[in-house]
């Protein structure tokens, strides 16, 4: 039985990753550092310390303030005019089937920012961001807290997520994982199903039609 649903919230519920890799992208290469899809595939999910500790061991003469100036210049002016959300986003989140809650490795302040764009900031009992966890995804914690704060057990909870990272953080606080691959490929090593979108993803689960 499912008694809460957990969302992340970048390539799962909002159409960024692909922006965010773009942007990056333009970003390394007016640095002087370009790099492929392949590296940036490995920053996805991750939180800035995690990703900056990536960047720095594979460019370690890279400026990494002046990077990440340019590619949030560049990634907020793609994300100003709106967030699409990812296909049947909207129809599970509005449907409401059970308490739920935001689990992302987003800072607090930019997690609100593309709530609010997006138009979905109400939809959630309570956000969980990177601001609030002591260690962030992939360990289990930011799932463990989610499920601490609306009262349920994690092995009755159902997580959504796009990325790897993300998936062994839920798998490994004991909730049900429906993996939805976003820009990255996955087999879904993490997940207990694997879909093509999110409505498959709660079919598999049990929890819709």
């Amino acid at each position: 039985m499912i008694d809460a649903i957990f969302f992340d919230l970048d390539g799962t519920l909002i159409d960024t990753e692909s922006l965010a890799l773009a942007s990056g992208l333009a970003a390394f290469a007016a640095m002087g550092h370009p790099v492929d899809e392949e590296f940036m595939h490995r920053l996805i999910g991750k939180d800035m310390p995690t990703a900056g500790r990536l960047i720095a061991a594979a460019l370690p003469g890279l400026d990494q303030t002046g990077l990440h100036s340019l590619w949030g210049e560049r990634f907020q002016a793609a994300t100003a005019d709106g967030l699409p959300l990812k296909p049947g986003a909207e129809t599970l989140l509005s449907a409401r089937l059970r308490p739920m809650a935001l689990v992302t490795s987003s800072g607090r302040d930019e997690a609100h920012r593309k709530l609010g764009i997006a138009g979905i900031a109400d939809a959630f009992e309570t956000i969980v961001t990177f601001h609030d966890v002591a260690a962030p995804k992939p360990a289990p914690e930011p799932y463990l807290l989610a499920a601490e704060r609306l009262g349920v057990s994690p092995a009755r909870c159902l997580v959504f997520e796009d990325s790897e990272t993300g998936a062994e953080s839920a798998h490994r606080a004991g909730c049900i994982v429906v993996q939805v691959p976003d820009v990255a490929p996955s087999e879904g090593r993490w997940a207990h199903h694997l879909a093509e979108d999110l409505i498959s993803g709660a079919r598999m689960a049990g929890i819709w039609g």
